[in-house]
């Protein structure tokens, strides 16, 4: 059983506005007058509102949580509509946080909103959070997972934790009063690129529906009190097989922030942890814009086009002239290249890309590589309007 993260607060009483809507709460008993009054009391954080942070966002202002904290540094893009449930068609181009600020007074006129149009960094993280009795993490990268992780340890917040890609999900509390944390998890990064984005993978636009609203559960148990949460466990979660498993977790005695001896006593530089900056021993990959790359077609330059895409990824957009030869197959096909001729690799956005050119370093080739600066998306913005951007 888990104590309420806001036992010791002042409750204030519901009006009885509030009692009509929230009346199916009121009606359970593990909820109840006294929960009710906790959620209207709780501030919960939103890092996030993309597919995990929209049903959060709207089920967290549906149960009545009182003041709602959303953080994003995004624009709404046409794409996002597939799965980020609480943004419309006519709010593309808007900043996301304006976007769901609107829905969730729409659906709740008694909560309070505070909006942080910004990236969540090193330097504001704690200011921000410091604030809050609950952070739900619903960010796609990793700088921003372990610096929400810190931050949480640091300050004693428990941090609800989903991820998502293409069919497969993860969610968890990591609550170092009661439990393990992130790093307890996750020691260490995975190298950059090994796992692909959604924007890269792809991911079913129900998948994150699920595990938001898993994770909103999850934040309303720890505002009410009582039920089973999931510190202490990491629920996985396969939509294509609808199977779901668990794992359970130890607190790492020995993790850096939260074991018997931390060494990290404060917010670090995660880009450098994640590997993110960049190496000033590694030798630069060369690139090419759409423009650039078009001119030398008119020109009738010879080139190698090579599209490293995988046949489903090529059956969305054809890239003109290209020669398809997935990341996996490029050294053991290096033969099938020409040193004398000048090779330009294509993917969707220009980041998978430059591993089959470095992939191509390493085994020995000699020829002039490029990479194609966007992918195939900046060929289809720039330079022929008639293919799609995906």
């Amino acid at each position: 059983m888990t104590d309420s993260v806001i036992k010791d607060r002042e409750l204030t009483d519901l009006t009885n506005a509030e009692i009509g809507r929230y009346s199916r709460h009121l009606l359970l008993p593990e909820v109840g007058i006294e929960g009710q009054k906790r959620l209207k009391a709780a501030r919960v954080l939103l890092v996030g509102t993309g597919g995990l942070g929209a049903p959060l966002a709207l089920y967290l202002a549906a149960a009545g949580v009182g003041t709602l904290g959303i953080v994003d540094f995004d624009f709404v893009e046409e794409s996002n509509l597939q799965r980020q449930v609480i943004h419309g068609t006519r709010d593309v181009g808007r900043p996301k946080v304006a976007s769901a600020q609107d829905r969730i007074k729409s659906i709740n006129p008694y909560i309070k909103v505070n909006t942080y149009n910004t990236m969540l960094s090193s330097a504001n993280a704690l200011d921000i959070l410091k604030d809050y009795d609950v952070v739900a993490d619903g960010t796609d990268n990793y700088q921003t997972r372990y610096l929400v992780n810190d931050a949480c340890v640091l300050l004693g917040i428990p941090n609800v934790y989903g991820s998502i890609f293409q069919f497969e999900g993860q969610a968890s509390v990591f609550y170092a009063k009661e439990g393990p944390c992130y790093r307890c998890l996750y020691p260490e990064p995975p190298p950059p690129g090994l796992v692909p984005s959604c924007a890269e993978g792809g991911v079913v636009g129900v998948l994150p529906g699920i595990v938001g609203t898993l994770q909103a559960n999850e934040v309303i148990k720890l505002i009410v009190g009582g039920g089973d949460s999931l510190v202490g466990r990491l629920l996985l979660f396969d939509a294509w097989k609808l199977k779901f498993r668990e794992l359970k977790l130890d607190k790492d005695p020995h993790c850096p922030v939260c074991g018997s001896n931390p060494t990290i006593h404060e917010l670090i530089d995660y880009e450098q942890f994640c590997g993110l900056k960049k190496n000033e021993d590694e030798v630069p990959v060369d690139t090419i814009t759409a423009k650039e790359l078009k001119a030398r077609f008119d020109n009738n330059e010879p080139l190698q086009i090579i599209d490293i895409r995988e046949p489903h990824e090529r059956a969305i957009v054809k890239f003109p002239n290209a020669k398809a030869i997935p990341l996996g197959q490029m050294v053991r096909r290096i033969d099938e290249f020409d040193p004398a001729i000048d090779a330009v690799f294509i993917c969707k956005i220009g980041q998978r890309s430059v591993f089959a050119i470095r992939a191509l370093r390493e085994a020995g080739y000699k020829g002039r590589l490029f990479n194609l600066k966007d992918g195939v998306n900046a060929w289809a913005r720039d330079v022929d309007a008639s293919l799609p951007q995906y």
